[in-house]
């Protein structure tokens, strides 16, 4: 299962990375959402898989043995899941508005264009 998780995040990032490299800002947002999704798939897979056990011990027992999910990845992943949504709703807007103002969304013509005029 760690193989083909591993793999997921390969892909994901390198998928992420050639569209972060992109003109298109639209791209640019999808890229770092990639980017952000595979960081998120990378703290779940070094956490740990384990199936069927819950990240909870029992009140008859006093240590931790065998396999147990680890409940802090996971917490950590909903975090930034939360975080990554309300970065992409700002960047959205940001997005909007920034082509309502120039009417394009290539960022080598953003570079060119006199904004503060």
């Amino acid at each position: 299962m760690e193989v083909e998780l591993a793999v997921a995040v390969g892909g994901l990032y390198a998928a992420g990375i050639y569209l972060v490299m992109r003109r298109s800002i639209i791209k640019l947002i999808i890229g770092l959402s990639l980017l952000g999704h595979a960081a998120n798939l990378l703290i779940f897979t070094m956490g740990g898989l384990v199936r069927g056990q819950p990240p909870v011990m029992h009140p008859w027992e006093t240590r931790l043995v065998g396999g147990f999910a680890d409940p802090i990845p996971e917490a950590l992943i909903l975090t930034a899941i939360v975080i990554g949504f309300g970065v992409q709703a700002f960047a959205i807007v940001l997005i909007k508005h920034t082509y309502q103002a120039t009417g394009t969304e290539d960022l080598k013509d953003l570079q060119s264009s006199d904004l503060t005029s």
